[in-house]
């Protein structure tokens, strides 16, 4: 699993200089947006708000564009209103690829996403081909560096989670979806302080990348980040930390 360890670890730091330009806070906006008009603005009550927020604060989102984004939502009225879609398909070598979009125009959207897949040597698919390889999962990512992990082994099953994953430079801890807070914050309180945690698509199944396949599937994925109307994008290939690193110089 180390391709993904590393490719979590590449969209975090993305992710902040994303934030940077903007493009991060657009796309937390709409899942902010969306969250409290589908469940309300009440953090409270709204576990998918309260992890959109998280995601906001990570990237210092400001308190004020955070509040607004969730009136606008909370409103109900007449603005923005962004349709949640799934879009699935093949990379390079048979790589199952699975993308979680919030759109106000599906064309747009499918056009972008069909131009992406074309570009770097994949093929959108129909719904349904490559989803059963998924199942929702909450990871929270924790950097190995100084971590000690008998101890991270102990206090998460402890907490609640359901395995934890060692990387080449990472840990994992695992939980079902509606355990997340709760481990999370057992592990906080207990001094781990997870890199980034989020409830995302985890794949069952792997395919080892390497060479001009590993480089075009890495493309492939920036390529789909970058679209603004993609929030997520899971894929299930595995690529070495030492091709990655090779990749990256």
């Amino acid at each position: 699993m180390s391709g993904h360890s590393k490719w979590a670890t590449i969209k975090r730091k993305k992710g902040a200089l994303d934030a940077k330009r903007g493009k991060a806070f657009t796309k937390i906006i709409r899942e902010l947006v969306t969250a409290a008009r589908l469940g309300g603005g009440d953090p409270g009550a709204n576990p998918r708000l309260r992890l959109v927020m998280d995601k906001a604060r990570a990237v210092n989102m400001p308190k004020d564009n955070i509040e607004r984004a969730i009136k606008r939502g909370a409103g109900g009225g007449e603005g923005e209103s962004y349709e949640e879609v799934v879009y699935e398909g093949y990379g390079p070598a048979g790589v199952a690829v699975l993308i979680e979009a919030l759109t106000d125009n599906r064309n747009r959207t499918v056009g972008e996403i069909r131009h992406a897949f074309t570009k770097n040597g994949g093929n959108l698919g129909q719904t349904g081909c490559v989803s059963h390889l998924f199942e929702k999962r909450g990871v929270l990512e924790f950097d190995r560096a100084g971590l000690d992990v008998d101890r991270l082994y102990e206090v998460g099953l402890e907490a609640g989670a359901d395995d934890v994953v060692e990387g080449e430079g990472t840990v994992e801890v695992v939980t079902d979806p509606k355990s997340f807070e709760a481990v999370r914050d057992g592990l906080v309180a207990q001094g781990f302080r997870p890199a980034s945690g989020e409830v995302t698509m985890r794949p069952s199944t792997t395919v080892k990348l390497e060479g001009a396949h590993a480089e075009q599937m890495l493309r492939l994925a920036e390529a789909l980040e970058d679209l603004d109307d993609v929030q997520n994008v899971s894929a299930n290939f595995d690529i070495s930390e030492a091709e990655m690193e090779r990749i990256s110089s």
